[in-house]
């Protein structure tokens, strides 16, 4: 008995752990409406053009790195004022590829620089060339970016405040409706760049540079100590390092930078793993010096927030894995049938999240109708292969808030759309099966089984959440297996 007490308490701590987040996130929602309402400025034009610097980190990608170049190179901005600098630490042909690419723009200021060690990784090469931009100003794209041509005339303006540090745009999805799962990551992407970002930045709390798509004061990011490459998400240790100096950020959603999702879930696995690890290693390095600064209360709480909301996936885990003593103990009569109502208060918390992720996936839409059909089986199935994802996230917050180090993967890219690249012919597939995509697929059968256990004992409180975790993990493994498959 002592046992499934205890399994119970580990429930309800981790039920309440997501009904707080949920409050978090909703109180983001309510500044993002409120956002809304109050519509933007628009800043007055620069007196006086900038010189800028764009500055392009590649890494073995022969299928997108001709389109980024021929991209940048339609960048509208003076060509005296201007300088991409293409940092390219590829070890395979992309590097013979960029070089004849070149060759078609003689009258664009390109810098190539290839390094040889990838030292620091992404951090280590935005760090050297940083140390050779001419640039008051620098601009960042991954190579799975196809820059507005105005993206520069539509960012600078905001530096006319010279405590501003970073103007960051929103990401938008060129094949947001190439599949499945490419749809369900657009459905998460939009509610981060819509409702979290405009809600943190709307209540000046600290967000982040997102990566990519955005545009830095340079002296801003020399002031926070320049690029660091002691986490895996150097973009989100670097934000924090220049906010609690004092820089302003501004986000600008009405300002698009289009981008590639992973088409499959391997790669999708390997973006969730650097993201979620590399927010927990900013979490521990950063926490306890934001809450003790002297920062507002919601800023803190926000923060707090924003560098631990990865440990969701840990909390998941942990709640579906007890929910079956939970579940028992309710067949069994051991739990009091008026704490099962009382436990109902927490299911405000999912109807919270799910309005957060609804608002972000209506914001533009024209056809109402067609939308709330789309909404209804996309919801659902989003929220459930989040719910599958969770052991293997939960293994990358884990390594990140213990310490463990690992190398910096970055995510494959495809280039599907433009019809001129076939998925199979990918060069950079795994062929290595790890072993958490068969425990996914032990947890799949396990909570197959629960739903027909609670059909069978007719208990149905229960019963959407094991079902939603058996369709997860079943689409999260099924998906897994077929796209590592792929490289055979």
């Amino acid at each position: 008995m002592l046992l499934l007490y205890i399994l119970i308490g580990v429930y309800s701590l981790g039920m309440l752990f997501i009904f707080f987040y949920s409050l978090a996130q909703g109180h983001l929602l309510f500044h993002f409406i409120k956002a809304r309402k109050e519509g933007s400025i628009s800043p007055e034009p620069l007196s006086q053009l900038p010189k800028v610097t764009i500055q392009l980190p590649i890494f073995n990608e022969l299928y997108v790195s001709e389109r980024l170049i021929e991209a940048v190179s339609k960048i509208n901005y003076p060509q005296e004022l201007l300088e991409i600098q293409i940092l390219d630490d590829s070890t395979d042909k992309t590097s013979d590829l960029i070089k004849e690419k070149l060759t078609s723009y003689p009258d664009v200021n390109f810098q190539y620089i290839h390094r040889e060690n990838r030292k620091g990784f992404k951090a280590g090469a935005l760090k050297e060339g940083l140390e050779e931009a001419k640039g008051e100003f620098i601009a960042i794209f991954d190579s799975d970016f196809i820059p507005d041509p105005d993206f520069l005339n539509k960012t600078l303006p905001y530096f006319s405040d010279q405590e501003v540090g970073l103007v960051q745009t929103r990401w938008t999805h060129l094949n947001r409706n190439y599949s499945l799962l490419t749809r369900l990551q657009a459905f998460a992407l939009d509610a981060h760049f819509l409702v979290e970002q405009m809600g943190r930045n709307h209540q000046s709390a600290f967000i982040n540079f997102n990566g990519t798509g955005g545009i830095w004061r340079k002296s801003c990011i020399l002031d926070a100590g320049n690029w660091h490459s002691d986490t895996l998400t150097e973009d989100l240790d670097l934000s924090y390092r220049a906010q609690k100096r004092g820089w302003k950020f501004i986000y600008r959603p009405e300002i698009e930078s289009p981008a590639e999702l992973p088409p499959i879930m391997s790669a999708v696995k390997s973006q969730q793993f650097r993201w979620t690890k590399g927010g927990a290693e900013c979490a521990s390095k950063h926490i306890a010096s934001v809450l003790s600064g002297k920062f507002p209360i919601h800023t803190k709480i926000h923060a707090f927030a924003h560098l631990f909301n990865s440990a969701i996936f840990i909390v998941i885990l942990v709640v579906s894995l007890t929910s079956i003593a939970v579940w028992w103990a309710g067949v069994m009569g051991l739990i009091p049938e008026n704490l099962f109502r009382i436990a109902g208060v927490f299911m405000i918390g999912f109807v919270i999240i799910a309005g957060v992720y609804l608002v972000s996936f209506f914001y533009g839409k024209r056809n109402f109708f067609q939308s709330l059909i789309g909404a209804l089986w996309q919801l659902p199935l989003f929220l459930s292969v989040s719910m599958g994802l969770a052991l293997h996230n939960a293994q990358a917050v884990w390594e990140g808030l213990t310490g463990k180090t690992s190398p910096f993967v970055r995510t494959p890219k495809f280039n599907l759309e433009s019809g001129k690249v076939k998925l199979k012919t990918n060069k950079y597939l795994p062929s290595k099966i790890p072993v958490t995509t068969w425990f996914e697929g032990v947890l799949m059968l396990v909570f197959l089984v629960m739903v027909g256990l609670n059909i069978w004992a007719g208990t149905y409180a229960m019963l959407p959440f094991h079902l939603m975790l058996a369709v997860g993990y079943g689409l999260v493994f099924v998906t897994s297996f077929q796209s590592y498959g792929l490289s055979k």
